[in-house]
């Protein structure tokens, strides 16, 4: 191999994080809410979270990360079943969904299609636990992310315009849909490298799918 290139590959793990994992994951959220504060996007409190947000979430099981062999992850989701009732109403038929929160996903590894196959993951999830939906909520203004939600196939089911609230705007996706997709993950799924001159990166993300003790417990 020539001197001047760089060929590394980066497996990622998906786990539940551990109380062990707290301050890694506090960290990737406040990055990622500073970047986004910095866009002009009110999603999440320009901080951050304070650690009292995420310890519960850590302590019900569940907070997932895609592991990167440091402290901070590469990605965070939460996944469970809980409504925010503010936004989801008893028409909704909320026990109908699980729902995804604090999805982030490090700016080192963005472009990478990771948040992607976290939501793959999260509907696969949702169906496994006999819920029809996989739901969300993102910034009322930020028309970027929804776009984003809706090449993942997701819907609009309705925006909630809460004066206290940035967030409101509600989606949900079928989460059977998931469901003929994955065998297409019986593979490791690559993601394309990232080159810079003489230099090339490529990522492998585990075949999170194939992990059914994390989809059914």
């Amino acid at each position: 191999m020539p001197a001047n290139t760089l060929d590394l590959v980066t497996e990622l793990t998906l786990r539940r994080a551990t109380p062990a994992d707290l301050q890694g994951v506090l960290a990737l959220l406040a990055r990622t809410a500073g970047w986004l504060n910095g866009l002009g996007v009110r999603q999440w409190p320009a901080g951050g979270f304070p650690a009292e947000r995420i310890e519960p979430l850590i302590g019900a099981g569940v907070m997932y990360l895609l592991e990167a062999g440091s402290q901070v992850p590469a990605a965070t989701i939460a996944v469970d079943g809980h409504a925010d009732p503010e936004f989801w109403t008893s028409a909704d038929r909320p026990g109908d969904a699980l729902y995804v929160h604090k999805l982030a996903v490090s700016r080192t590894y963005s472009g990478r299609g990771l948040g992607d196959t976290l939501l793959d993951w999260a509907a696969l999830r949702a169906a496994a636990h006999d819920r029809p939906y996989l739901r969300l909520d993102c910034a009322k203004d930020n028309a970027r992310l929804q776009s984003y939600y809706r090449k993942a196939g997701f819907r609009h089911v309705r925006t909630v315009d809460l004066p206290h609230r940035a967030s409101g705007a509600l989606f949900e996706r079928d989460a059977g849909a998931a469901i003929p997709a994955a065998s297409s993950y019986r593979r490791t799924p690559a993601v394309p490298a990232q080159r810079s001159g003489h230099a090339a990166q490529s990522w492998r993300v585990l075949d999170i799918t194939a992990h059914n003790e994390l989809i059914e417990c």
